[in-house]
């Protein structure tokens, strides 16, 4: 998969200023900060228990043994 390169973003922020104009932009571009930051804060606690189930290995559920 190919990333965006800096044509790509440079026409990402032209179309972005023409549909929300200059004085819209930069209130769009702080709500857009502050949802993937409480995005990430919500996400931290399941990431780490993920993490300490990966840690821990394959349990015994109910007492049944795995192989």
């Amino acid at each position: 998969m190919m990333g965006i390169g800096p044509t790509g973003i440079v026409m990402i922020v032209l179309i972005a200023l023409l549909l929300f104009g200059s004085k819209k932009l930069p209130e769009l571009g702080r709500a857009v900060g502050r949802t993937l930051h409480e995005f990430r804060a919500g996400t931290k606690p399941l990431i780490e228990e993920l993490d300490l189930a990966e840690k821990q290995g394959p349990r015994a559920i109910d007492g049944e043994k795995r192989l």
